[in-house]
């Protein structure tokens, strides 16, 4: 079972459209059934459980889902650079070795394509505090990506492979990357 955590406020949702996507993705390369959490609708239990140090029916059961799922997809909207506060108050209250080795496939949304980097600087340091294992391809959606989404398809099938490869126990293939310098060089000496 893969565990998809989605952090969108709004009704609809940018990070629950990019969720759906990746779940679905991730379901066809994996084999395994998403089970969704709405953090939006979890939003006053998280809060009460920050505040008693127990969570409510509610969010103990998306935290038992998060802890027996086989994989985890998390997707947050980017607000002031960063993951909302929700999506990470709700991995503050998961127990701390909930995600230890467990593979995580990243995703946010944002306003701009210029928030795309806090998927590196942000929320992969938070996942490496955990200990999770995180698939090398996030995936960021800004506003031009859902025109036509053939920009997003490609990131969304590479990031779901990555994860089906974590899954079966061997790292993601790496995919070559040449620069230019390196191609010319390539191109000379053939």
């Amino acid at each position: 079972m893969i565990a998809v955590v989605s952090a969108g406020l709004s009704l609809p949702s940018s990070s629950k459209l990019l969720a759906d996507r990746l779940a679905e993705a991730a379901g066809a390369a994996t084999g395994l059934e998403a089970v969704h959490i709405e953090l939006r609708d979890l939003a006053v239990a998280v809060a009460g459980n920050l505040v008693t140090g127990f969570p409510a029916p509610d969010l103990a059961t998306a935290l038992e889902t998060v802890t027996a799922a086989d994989a985890l997809i998390a997707v947050t909207p980017i607000f002031n650079g960063s993951y909302n506060g929700l999506f990470k108050s709700f991995f503050d209250v998961l127990d701390r070795d909930a995600l230890d080795g467990k593979p995580v496939l990243l995703g946010a949304t944002g306003g701009t394509a210029r928030h795309s980097m806090a998927l590196d600087f942000a929320i992969r340091p938070m996942f490496a505090h955990l200990r999770a294992r995180t698939v090398p391809t996030a995936v960021f959606a800004a506003p031009e990506d859902w025109g036509d989404g053939e920009s997003l398809a490609p990131r969304v099938t590479r990031a779901a492979e990555e994860l089906a490869a974590l899954l079966q126990g061997a790292p993601p293939a790496p995919k070559p990357v040449f620069s230019t310098f390196e191609a010319e060089l390539a191109k000379l000496k053939g």
